[in-house]
């Protein structure tokens, strides 16, 4: 379906602009969002690959008469190059030349611009508002994607499980009594959630609906008095939910959501939701219902962040398994690549993409990938998100280098980490010393002690300097937030140059991951989770969870301080502590040989 951009985009453009015309639209608003404002969507909600071909995480179209506008930000932009040609569509920066103003510019007095109510957060929504003064925003009744998707994939009705209070380490009843007692506190009436790990964490389900990220699609409305609707297919659930469920919860169909919002909530009353991640349908059901809309940050996001000691004991234990199966592949690919190389059958990305599957496969309590792994060799590691096809043939050359972005959703939490590799003497020009430098970046915030109130974006530039010293940057955020057998991408923490005003807490867990990307020659990164701990002053610190050999052949030794080198040593020490016994004899015997104390 996304293969030959030129040939199969542009009969689906033409069938999109006739459906506009049908709907009496001059444009629409196409972002990548489903009705969860996700980052991983199901194949029934990949609208935005399917007209233009882009596949990336993150993005959005505008589709005109004229032209279809694709805006990605500095993560994808090589990637949308590729998968979205130049003779359809034009190439905009999603920060630089945002999709409102760019609209602003092309678009006529009186034009009406369409949009799905249920695919675009109010934020959005009020930007486009403001740039459009002289326009017509129209919430469409019909998705004019859906209208021309002749084999759109079904929506996804996969099998909800209970996560056992003995992993979550709360009840749902006891998570929902205290979310009760902060709405009253705002004076609140009802809270309106439509993210789905929101609502698993707070019911305490997991769920299957969309690859990598096990919760359940849906959505949930919860009354002041604890009573809680959740809309939610019924076909996904089984007996065992719903006597795992407390008695205060009702499922209802999804159809119903929205109409029963409007049928309970009454004017005046307040309603709480989050008009960054909830669809703009919900406040224009308010608005209709003349509610007291109370938009904020969910207060469900801010709980789920702070993870509990059953959920940070979890978070530990799964990082063990994963750290056996991290090693165990990287002392495969240290023999694997300079001999099949020399035998002029080369280890693919592909191959090597599913040699860490298989590794983490023979962990016991391993469930599934928690995203699909970048698996890049040479140029393509430059690509920030970029993913193998099933007739990749891309070989990990004997002087090559290569990065790998991988992780894993275990019984007890989630997992997610990044190591590069060269494998000879021979290397790109300037790797070494990027190389260096991406190493000290890390460990200058690995090691931070920051005091409360800290944000993430207080302490980016900490990490970045031993880059910007050099010239160098990187187009990407420092950290992201992690969640517990959730999405492992978890808002509200982050580190990065835009402003996040979210104080980082003890029970949070963030990953560190700076790099530098060489279009076309290199990509380096180096990433580990970590969870914020308080010391006894009340400053805080990240403690590593992360146990996987940072490869130290690139390291310019001479650069380095004996602070990073003494921390690099006693890292690797412990890592072949811990790991040590639980790996293969070879595993075994390659680490310590890998990890063998850089001298001080």
């Amino acid at each position: 379906m996304l293969d030959a951009p030129e040939t199969s985009r542009g009969p689906v453009i033409a069938a999109l602009r006739a459906e506009l015309q049908a709907q009496g639209l001059d444009a629409f608003i196409l972002p990548r969002y489903d009705a969860h404002q996700a980052e991983y969507v199901a194949p029934h909600d990949e609208r935005l690959a399917y007209v233009t071909g882009f596949t990336g995480t993150a993005g959005m179209a505008i589709v005109t008469m004229d032209t279809v506008a694709v805006f990605v930000d500095g993560r994808y932009v090589v990637q949308a190059a590729n998968q979205c040609p130049t003779s359809l569509f034009t190439h905009q920066h999603l920060f630089d030349n945002p999709p409102e103003f760019w609209l602003a510019e092309h678009a006529q007095t009186g034009w009406r611009v369409g949009f799905d109510a249920m695919h675009l957060p109010p934020v959005f929504l009020d930007r486009f508002a403001e740039a459009l003064p002289d326009a017509e925003l129209v919430p469409v009744k019909t998705n004019p994607v859906d209208a021309v998707w002749p084999d759109q994939p079904r929506a996804p009705l996969g099998q909800i499980d209970p996560f056992p209070v003995q992993l979550s380490g709360k009840s749902a009843q006891n998570k929902i009594s205290d979310l009760v007692q902060k709405m009253r506190d705002l004076g609140a009436k009802f809270l309106v959630e439509t993210q789905p790990d929101n609502i698993a964490w707070l019911l305490n389900v997991r769920g299957a609906d969309v690859a990598y990220n096990t919760v359940p699609q849906s959505f949930l409305l919860l009354d002041d008095e604890g009573q809680v609707q959740w809309f939610v297919a019924q076909e996904k659930l089984n007996a065992n939910v719903a006597d795992h469920l407390p008695d205060d919860v009702q499922t209802c169909a999804p159809g119903a959501f929205l109409p029963t919002v409007g049928a309970r909530v009454t004017a005046g009353q307040g309603v709480l939701f989050d008009p960054a991640f909830s669809p703009a349908a919900v406040r224009l059901v308010l608005e209709q219902e003349k509610a007291k809309k109370m938009p904020s940050p969910s207060l469900l996001t801010a709980a789920k962040a702070i993870k509990n000691q059953t959920e940070l004991e979890g978070m530990r234990a799964c990082h063990i398994a994963d750290g056996v199966a991290w090693t165990e592949f990287c002392a495969w690919l240290a023999t694997e690549v300079p001999q099949r190389a020399r035998k002029g059958e080369p280890v693919t990305e592909r191959e090597a993409e599913h040699a860490i599957l298989r590794f983490r496969q023979a962990q016991p309590s391993f469930v599934e990938e928690s995203f699909n792994s970048i698996s890049a060799a040479s140029g393509n590691a430059a690509m920030c998100h970029y993913a193998t096809q099933e007739d990749n043939t891309v070989p990990l050359l004997e002087n090559g280098t290569y990065l790998l972005d991988s992780g894993g959703q275990y019984e007890t939490g989630t997992t997610d980490a990044t190591r590069s590799f060269a494998f000879g003497p021979t290397r790109p020009h300037g790797y070494n010393r990027a190389y260096t430098a991406v190493f000290k970046a890390f460990h200058a915030i690995a090691t931070l002690r920051f005091p409360a109130g800290t944000q993430g974006h207080h302490i980016d530039a900490i990490c970045r300097r031993p880059l910007w010293d050099l010239g160098l940057d990187y187009d990407h955020g420092t950290g992201h937030g992690v969640g517990h057998r959730l999405s492992v991408h978890e808002y509200p923490q982050r580190i990065g140059k835009p402003y996040n005003p979210v104080d980082l807490a003890p029970g949070m867990i963030l990953s560190i991951e700076p790099g530098y990307y060489v279009t076309d020659q290199f990509g380096i990164r180096i990433e580990n989770l970590f969870e914020i701990v308080e010391a006894d002053d009340g400053f805080m610190a990240f403690s590593n969870l992360t146990w996987c050999p940072v490869q130290t052949t690139m390291l310019q030794t001479q650069l380095l301080t004996e602070a990073e080198i003494d921390w690099l040593n006693t890292y690797h020490a412990i890592l072949i502590e811990r790991l040590g016994p639980l790996l293969s004899a070879s595993a075994s015997a390659w680490l310590k040989t890998a990890c063998a104390p850089l001298p001080l």
